[in-house]
């Protein structure tokens, strides 16, 4: 799938400390990293704006992103930022973070047709405020949106909602996974917190709900999309593989209306997109030729 762009990724790059039965290992991570990530690898001219200390590890995450075609813009942090990911017995991670994410001085951002954030970098000062300010002046046709919610990081509820409907009001893609959507809306059956996303601004709003596959919807009508089974290896980079699709195909389809059919398709290579990303292991999405073959 060679599709057009430019995007602008804004948001945290790290290294996931992986841990296991018999030791750990570390990938590169970060749900914006892993977006930018997934995009290069689908053929998408990307660019991803972040921050990672001069070290071993900024040196590991600059190098794999390259390796995908992601062009890294850097905001030099005093030391590169880490997730400590414990895998469970049915593959899905509990993390611990030691996360610094600050403030953007005077950034010269390239041009971009979609600028995408979310996840820490969306929600945690000094730099969240930041990123708000630079979505506002890239001026793209699009904006992306992935929350993300991690509940230890971003701050007190009010402070974060507040923040996702402001970053929400400026976005035409939103994607929230289930426990987003529980997080950000208590106890709000999935239809509703589609319709709230919509009622935002959004264009396309989609909640994912793991092995039971995701909804799409848009102002129009909605798609229930059944999962792609596969047997999980660990659940690392689902939802990013799932955003990146996304994107992937909102560039591809450029402005036209997003009709049922189109709506249907874009879930359809979503899913499974992230479940190939489920059936190995780390933050190791898809590239075009395996999604083709």
């Amino acid at each position: 799938m060679t599709t057009s762009g430019p995007v602008l990724v804004i948001g945290e790059a790290l290294i996931d400390i992986v841990e296991k039965e018999g030791g750990s290992v570390e990938h590169v991570g970060g749900s914006p990293a892993n977006v930018a990530l997934g995009l290069g690898r689908l053929g998408v001219e990307v660019s991803l704006l972040t921050q990672f200390g001069a070290d071993l590890r900024g040196e590991a995450i600059e190098a794999h992103l390259r390796d995908s075609a992601v062009r890294v813009l850097v905001e030099r942090a005093a030391a590169t930022s880490t997730a400590r990911a414990r895998i469970r017995r049915d593959g899905s991670a509990e993390y611990d973070f030691d996360i610094a994410w600050g403030g953007f001085g005077d950034v010269a951002l390239p041009p971009a047709s979609v600028v995408h954030t979310g996840s820490i970098a969306a929600f945690l000062e000094p730099g969240a405020s930041d990123v708000v300010r630079l979505i506002r002046a890239a001026g793209a046709a699009e904006v992306t949106f992935d929350p993300n919610i991690r509940p230890d990081l971003v701050g007190a509820r009010g402070e974060v909602e507040a923040r996702f409907h402001e970053i929400a009001q400026l976005s035409t893609v939103v994607k929230l996974s289930d426990e987003d959507a529980e997080w950000l809306f208590p106890g709000k059956a999935i239809g509703d917190v589609l319709d709230a996303v919509l009622a935002d601004g959004a264009r396309l709003a989609a909640v994912t709900m793991g092995a039971e596959g995701a909804v799409l919807a848009t102002p129009s009508g909605r798609v229930r999309v059944d999962p792609v089974r596969v047997e999980a290896v660990d659940t690392i980079g689902a939802g990013d593989t799932f955003m990146a699709s996304l994107i992937a195909s909102v560039c591809e389809s450029g402005s036209a209306d997003l009709g049922r059919d189109r709506v249907a398709q874009i879930g359809r290579d979503a899913v499974r997109a992230a479940a190939v990303t489920v059936s190995r292991a780390g933050a190791n999405l898809p590239w075009a030729r395996e999604l083709a073959a």
